[in-house]
């Protein structure tokens, strides 16, 4: 956790669906949060329509006091409890949460979300859109699979990306 007057990022599970509804609570209580939204398109018997869908579903992100502002989230409509490790809230990196927004601008390149880092060489892109991320490689051939994962919610982001684009890592990279 981080000092006492600092704020910092944490994730927020909240109920089925209610992703939207909890961001917009949030914001009525002027509440910095972020929830990383890609349009999609869905099919129903009658229609097509593109639509708005959470990146993580059942996550909501809030930049908070922890100890001041810990219970205002809780009791907001919709959340369940803040995500961590034996009950202590994980702290979300700025740069994870910045790697987070640079990903839903590029959603054409988004592939998967992952629950779990898969094993691979270590990289780091040097250029395009996705400049400055790292992550492992799933996959080489014409275009490769990057795998961006966030341990602080144990989820990742497969995009797909022009290997020259990438470097490296060797293990005192990172």
């Amino acid at each position: 956790m981080s000092s006492s007057d600092e704020q910092c990022w944490y994730a927020v599970y909240v109920r089925s669906r209610f992703e939207k509804k909890v961001h917009q609570f949030f914001e009525e209580q002027e509440i910095t949060s972020f929830l990383p939204l890609i349009d999609t398109w869905r099919e129903w018997s009658d229609r097509k329509k593109k639509v708005s869908m959470p990146l993580f579903k059942g996550y909501v992100f809030v930049r908070i006091n922890y100890r001041k502002d810990h219970y205002t989230v809780l009791e907001t409509d919709g959340v369940v409890k803040f995500i961590g490790i034996r009950n202590v809230p994980s702290v979300i990196r700025d740069r994870d949460i910045e790697w987070i927004k640079i990903l839903v601008g590029e959603p054409d390149s988004l592939r998967d979300v992952l629950p779990e880092m898969p094993a691979g060489q270590r990289v780091k892109v040097i250029a395009g859109p996705f400049l400055g991320l790292e992550g492992v490689i799933r996959k080489e051939g014409r275009d490769a699979k990057l795998v961006v994962y966030f341990d602080s919610i144990m989820q990742g982001i497969e995009v797909l990306i022009n290997p020259k684009y990438l470097q490296t890592l060797k293990s005192s990279d990172h």
